[in-house]
């Protein structure tokens, strides 16, 4: 919330500068009004009474409360719904979004993937490879599915754990190094993948997700992980799109197969086998080509790429204390039809921010070129003072009575 009131949205900022320039513009000229025709021999009295029905009429109050309470009655309702949202300024990014990124695993499926088939190489068994691979992915921020598969096997303790972002990771049991991972980790080690290409081959096709064991000396097994789609997430996209996003794309550091099969369920656009610094530029792209472009995420590897959107969505409960922290929109349940709320909620506060922006111009301009010509009373600048005020701000609030407008 500390951070929700420090973050000022661009629009409130535009009404604090026009009020800095716009006040002492008003002052000079209700004196102007008030001394000039004086000076010219007409009465003081009648002027000096247009001159303080215009500062009275003047005054940017309405205006300079409009954003802010809108802001406020947007934030407040989207926590209602389970939805943080850090400030105004991420809650208006949200509402002008025209693009928008998505990681697959734990956002677009379930997270929760599972052993689909084992490959045992170079006279290995099956359960030992289990027993090597689930040894090493106990240590990874993700716990993936195969230790799961090796079921209550006891593990071997690892030492010189070291991750690699976007790739797997590498330790040692028994005095040896291991290492598991995407064939990118092993390509990149300059380990060959012979004896293990019709294997991958073969997961690949079936859109499942290859994950591969080895040491320096060649490979020792291949997995295959699949990971259901999640039942809402076809809704949620259609939902996306019906409230104005022209782009929707899915960012994935996994094979091409499994992602296009993610994509053609869905009809988005897709980029396959990126490192989190490729996510980076494919944000950064998306940005460049719309102006204002989101990306959802859950995990460690998404962190720089939220930060790297006009606005960072996590998925609360599926992430880590990494995502959320860089996000300025946190889904505090794992909740994926929430994120179609959340930018349908920051629409709806972008609307009404307009609307009051519109109203109080609109209001005090009419009565400020009224007031010179003595067209105006002092109750009636009083009364459209206060009342342009009291209009903005139950306007603003709609929002958080009913979330919507």
């Amino acid at each position: 919330m500390e951070e929700a009131q420090a973050s000022k949205a661009p629009a409130e900022q535009f009404v604090d500068r026009f009020s800095r320039l716009y006040t002492p513009i008003v002052v000079a000229v209700a004196v102007v009004l008030a001394v000039v025709p004086t000076v010219l021999g007409a009465s003081f009295g009648e002027w000096f009474y247009r001159a303080r029905a215009l500062l009275i009429i003047a005054c940017p109050c309405a205006l300079v409360i409009s954003t802010p309470v809108t802001g406020v009655s947007g934030i407040g309702a989207a926590s209602r719904r389970g939805i943080l949202v850090k400030g105004g300024a991420a809650l208006e990014a949200a509402g002008r979004l025209k693009a928008l990124a998505f990681d697959k695993t734990g956002t677009l499926t379930e997270g929760r993937p599972v052993v689909s088939r084992v490959v045992a190489l170079n006279g290995k068994g099956e359960a030992e490879v289990l027993t090597l691979a689930a040894a090493l992915e106990r240590r990874l921020e993700h716990a993936l599915a195969i230790l799961t598969a090796a079921g209550g096997a006891e593990l071997h303790p690892v030492s010189g754990f070291r991750s690699v972002a976007g790739r797997g990771a590498e330790g040692e049991v028994d005095g040896k190094r291991y290492l598991i991972g995407s064939p990118r980790l092993f390509a990149e080690r300059g380990i060959a993948l012979d004896g293990a290409e019709e294997a991958l081959e073969v997961i690949e096709r079936a859109g499942e997700t290859p994950v591969v064991l080895g040491i320096a000396d060649g490979l020792l097994a291949v997995f295959g992980l699949a990971d259901s789609l999640r039942p809402d997430a076809k809704a949620t996209v259609e939902a996306l799109r019906e409230s104005g996003a022209e782009e929707l794309m899915m960012l994935m550091g996994d094979a091409e197969a499994p992602a296009r099969r993610v994509a053609e369920e869905f009809g988005i656009g897709y980029k396959a086998r990126l490192l989190p610094e490729q996510k980076i530029e494919a944000v950064r792209a998306l940005v460049a080509r719309h102006g204002d472009a989101g990306m959802v995420g859950d995990g460690v590897n998404d962190a720089p790429a939220l930060a790297a959107s006009s606005v960072g969505f996590a998925m609360g409960a599926a992430g880590t204390d990494v995502a959320p922290e860089t996000a300025d929109v946190a889904l505090m349940r794992d909740d994926l039809p929430k994120l179609a709320e959340a930018v349908r909620l920051s629409r709806v506060a972008e609307r009404i921010i307009r609307q009051n922006v519109f109203v109080s111009i609109a209001i005090k301009g009419l009565f400020v070129l009224l007031a010179p010509f003595g067209l105006v009373a002092l109750w009636r600048a009083v009364l459209a003072d206060m009342g342009t005020s009291i209009a903005v701000t139950l306007n603003g609030l709609r929002l958080f009575r009913k979330g919507s407008a």
